[in-house]
């Protein structure tokens, strides 16, 4: 009788969103396009919003990325060297922000391991540090507070083809929130951390630290710069005085990919205006990351001459 009646008072309940979304899963889906499909149907009936529906594509394409899709390249990695004295590092992390810093003897390559800000700390109230003290210094007084060989904790390392969801896993159960992606001869490829990949399921993540003044374009070298995709075409005019004609788009990622004609994938490059642009980073829905080469000096000169 108690059963007849529960059943009865569930049938009365209007149905909640598991049961509308069983019912678009009646015809079991046999590929992840299948489940994309339905997923685009669900948004379509407004049984899950668009947020849902971008958070569940993503969760199924980090199955299908590596670490390499997503990295940061070691020549835009924030790294601290040993040899540098404490007050030079520390204005590095001051500038920068970060809360993890790969700690490096005399190239990249040679990673000595992981420093933590938040280990700086205790070094920082106590107003002990010999702010001129060197890794070399260092070594030779032992009785010396500020030891940043003390303070590393034990690098990670990964290899490119690491799938992002097996990555995933592995930060969650090892309590690690970066790891350091090596290629297939060993050698420092780049950084990925626990929020990169995370961004590849909800999208962007901003917090306190990032620096929205040059959220969008970085010089790496005097002819190279790394910018989002997101970069709006006139922002992209302002910082270059250059003059590319943005035309019905209103970021630079939408008018690469019209030059390319199709999205274009990681590694592909174009030029527009003789700016050179190479896909760093991209999924299978949009651009991220572009590389930008500048024109040489030269080819602007040959052309204010014919102008």
């Amino acid at each position: 009788m108690n059963n007849s009646s529960e059943n009865n008072s569930g049938d009365d309940e209007p149905p909640g969103l598991w049961h509308k979304i069983k019912s678009l899963f009646r015809s079991t889906p046999q590929t992840t396009e299948d489940v994309v499909a339905m997923v685009g149907a669900a948004t379509r009936d407004e049984i899950i919003d668009a947020d849902a529906k971008r958070i569940i594509e993503g969760a199924l394409e980090v199955a299908e990325k590596q670490a390499r899709d997503i990295m940061i390249p070691r020549t835009q990695m924030t790294v601290l060297k040993a040899a540098d004295s404490f007050a030079d590092n520390l204005q590095k992390i001051i500038e920068t922000g970060h809360s993890r810093y790969p700690v490096v003897g005399e190239t990249i390559d040679d990673v000595l391991g992981l420093l933590l800000t938040k280990d700086l700390l205790g070094l920082i109230t106590s107003g002990e540090v010999d702010d001129t003290a060197t890794e070399a210094a260092l070594i030779a007084d032992s009785d010396n507070p500020y030891n940043i060989l003390d303070l590393l904790r034990p690098p990670v390392f990964v290899p490119e083809s690491k799938r992002l969801n097996v990555l995933l896993r592995q930060f969650r159960e090892d309590r690690n929130h970066m790891a350091l992606v090596i290629d297939e001869y060993g050698t420092l490829a780049g950084l990925v951390t626990i929020e990169d990949v995370l961004e590849e399921i909800v999208g962007e993540i901003e917090d306190e630290h990032d620096n929205y003044a040059n959220k969008n374009i970085r010089k790496i070298s005097e002819t190279h710069y790394v910018l989002s995709a997101l970069t709006p075409i006139m922002e992209f005019n302002e910082f270059f005085s250059s003059n590319i004609d943005a035309g019905e788009f209103d970021t630079i990622g939408g008018l690469v990919t019209n030059k390319f004609g199709h999205l274009p994938k990681r590694n592909e490059s174009v030029s527009i205006d003789d700016y050179a642009f190479h896909v760093m980073q991209a999924d299978s829905r949009r651009l991220r990351m572009l590389r930008v080469t500048l024109p040489r000096a030269d080819d602007e000169g040959e052309k204010a001459a014919a102008g």
